[in-house]
């Protein structure tokens, strides 16, 4: 569903311009609302289709809030979500903590990641990109049992 790298800029409210060919589909299957929040493991932030956060939400229901670490990532997850709804010329209000906690000034790269969105300050983007590539190139790390079968 949603692929690719796009460079954009937040407005000085904090408003960031969806790219026009994903517009559609977020206003055919979500009414273009979106839930935000941070990422658990990378410095960026989450962007969810309504649709596809209640998946998410019914997969955390089932986690324990007796348990401490899966109360812990309900707790990130959950406390820091923010529905946005797409206005009328396609952007969304990023709330002002979720760029605090991603670093996202005025340049941010949207990232598709198929049934979701990553939202990353353009250097943190680079940088992991950069970091990503040379783990890649070494190899010193141990597949999974999916990355062995998976073939491109």
């Amino acid at each position: 569903m949603f692929r690719g790298a796009n460079t954009l800029s937040l407005d000085n409210k904090g408003r960031l311009s969806i790219p026009t060919r994903y517009r559609e589909v977020l206003l055919s299957e979500s009414e273009g609302r979106m839930v935000c929040t941070v990422d658990l493991h990378q410095p960026c932030l989450l962007l969810y289709p309504l649709i596809e956060w209640e998946d998410v939400e019914a997969m955390l229901r089932q986690l324990s809030s007796m348990n401490p670490h899966e109360r812990r990532v309900q707790r990130v997850l959950l406390g820091n979500a923010h529905e946005v709804d797409m206005d009328k010329s396609g952007r969304i209000l990023v709330p002002a903590q979720l760029r605090q906690h991603a670093d996202l000034e005025k340049s941010v790269v949207l990232s598709g990641q198929l049934n979701k969105f990553e939202m990353w300050s353009e250097t943190q983007w680079q940088a992991q990109m950069k970091e990503d590539m040379e783990t890649e190139l070494a190899g010193n790390y141990e597949l999974t049992d999916r990355l062995k079968d998976f073939s491109f």
